[in-house]
């Protein structure tokens, strides 16, 4: 049985990443290829459309700080909205801007380099927010349960 195309998984924020997410930088708008013939004849960027839902596309970098492995601390998402999404304000003391995301779906991709392949997967939200402020003296994550396990939800979504 070969899955429907375009199939994505919502996936709760809090089991994907249990440690929380960061912001690195900004969110930008996600424009299509323009060639050099286009440039030069001053054709108007486009804006990348989403494929599913229709929406403009906006992307930002992010830090997990959960991630067991180097290359998959750096998290690039992909926002499907009508307006591009305005980050929560920042933290004084902290460098990165803690967020969450909002109606988060990923969809799986294979990737290869040479002979190896690898199953990777496109993270999408429809919004962002700041975390809750519930930590208290047990040293929780904001917004995070005690008592979820990334590893564990990351590894069943695999």
């Amino acid at each position: 049985m070969g899955a429907p195309r375009y199939a994505r998984f919502s996936v709760d924020f809090e089991e994907w990443f249990p440690q929380g997410l960061y912001l690195v930088g900004a969110i930008q708008a996600v424009t299509e290829y323009q060639s050099q013939e286009d440039k030069a004849r001053n054709r108007p960027v486009r804006p990348r459309l989403d494929e599913v839902t229709g929406h403009r596309l906006f992307r930002g970098t992010f830090a997990d700080p959960s991630a067991e492995k180097d290359r998959e601390k750096s998290v690039t998402v992909e926002f499907a909205c009508a307006h591009q999404p305005v980050p929560p304000e920042t933290v004084p003391g902290l460098p990165f801007r803690p967020v969450v995301l909002e109606g988060m779906t990923v969809q799986p991709r294979a990737e290869a380099s040479g002979q190896a392949k690898w199953l990777t997967w496109v993270v999408r939200a429809i919004g962002i927010t700041a975390p809750r402020a519930t930590a208290g003296a047990s040293g929780a994550v904001p917004g995070r349960s005690a008592a979820t396990s990334g590893t564990a939800a990351k590894s069943a979504a695999a």
